[in-house]
């Protein structure tokens, strides 16, 4: 019965997982590993998200808020009277997203290399999926993405990008909005470590989507939770197209309290941004420079498999970036971790 699977299944790998540190410890009989390949926030969740999720599992019998009311009134509250969506994590509200405006054979494009599932998501949905190759030093190609843009649904710009951790400017991101005629999607999975403001552009431009998420700064990685600011006519007919009760209630109630915690945020971006200026004076192999909570090292004339493999060896869990397609392979991507892990890869890759 194979012979059913959809073709675009069968010709095309799907999304590459990192190898899993519980993995790694069994395999070469460690006990403490060094998790640095999935972008996680090391620190565990804020007392308060701790507290407002353990309320809301009494509550799990029964289905959550299908418009999670209360998580809608914390963003707002946050960040301003703005329109939102949300999603099972970044990823969800992409897929929900791309259901709601993509018809099998319209176009999508994509700036390469890049976050894979976006490709693989517009796949799903039978779009044309147009990869755009970013420049030599993985700066947006603004004239190729602005022609193969024109006439697409959704064009996919992740700032800051993952893998390579480089932002782009937001007056570039205005010149990408102003020269296509459908949506730009602009995940800012990151952006919290960056120190940049692209909501101004929400003002004047209403094919505009910011793609956030509670994963990385909020430390919520494993309850899964996105969301998005829109224009104002995007809600009702993503509501439509979205699967019902996407959003649990332990996740949303988890989500709002994290948003009144400041300072636990506050305090991974400060670690960030103090290991980023660290890794780029100490490792030996040239570290690009990020605005997000990884960097990413080219090991040549190393392969990207091979020093992933020689890392894990001996403790340390980063991620290679073979798989990201358009990227040359020989770079890893290094998460920003709890202090001993960061201090571990250093000593670890400096001495191979």
């Amino acid at each position: 019965m194979e012979r059913l699977v959809r073709s675009c299944y069968k010709k095309k790998s799907g999304y590459v997982f990192a190898k899993k540190a519980e993995d790694i410890a069994r395999e070469y009989g460690m006990t403490r590993i060094a998790r640095l390949a999935s972008n996680e926030n090391p620190e565990p969740l804020s007392p308060a998200a701790l507290e407002a999720a353990e309320a809301a599992l009494k509550t799990v019998n029964r289905y959550p808020d299908e418009r999670v009311n209360a998580l809608m009134t914390a963003l707002r509250a946050t960040y301003g009277d703005y329109h939102f969506v949300t999603g099972v994590g970044m990823d969800g509200v992409i897929e929900t997203l791309i259901r709601t405006l993509v018809d099998p054979g319209e176009k999508v494009t994509v700036a390469t290399p890049t976050f894979s599932f976006y490709a693989l998501a517009a796949m799903g949905q039978g779009a044309e999926v147009v990869m755009v190759p970013r420049e030599a030093d993985f700066s947006v190609d603004v004239k190729k993405l602005i022609r193969e843009g024109k006439d697409a649904k959704i064009t996919l710009l992740c700032s800051p990008n993952n893998p390579t951790g480089n932002a782009t400017d937001p007056e570039i991101v205005r010149e990408i909005l102003e020269g296509i005629e459908g949506v730009l999607f602009l995940d800012n999975a990151y952006v919290e470590f960056s120190g940049i403001d692209y909501l101004p552009l929400m003002k004047k431009h209403e094919n505009l989507i910011l793609g956030r998420t509670f994963s990385k700064v909020h430390s919520l990685a494993g309850l899964r939770i996105g969301y998005a600011f829109t224009p104002r006519w995007l809600p009702p007919w993503y509501q439509r197209a979205g699967t019902p009760f996407t959003v649990n209630s332990v996740s949303a109630a988890a989500a709002a309290a994290a948003l009144t915690d400041k300072g636990h945020a506050e305090r991974y971006v400060a670690q960030v941004k103090r290991w980023r200026k660290q890794l780029a004076e100490e490792v030996k192999y040239p570290v690009l420079p990020s605005d997000a909570n990884f960097v990413m090292v080219d090991v040549a004339p190393h392969k990207s498999d091979e020093m992933v493999e020689e890392l894990a060896r001996q403790g340390v869990v980063v991620r290679s970036c073979r798989s990201f397609a358009g990227l040359p392979d020989h770079y890893i991507r290094v998460s920003i971790g709890e202090d001993w892990e960061n201090g571990q890869f250093i000593r670890v890759i400096n001495s191979l």
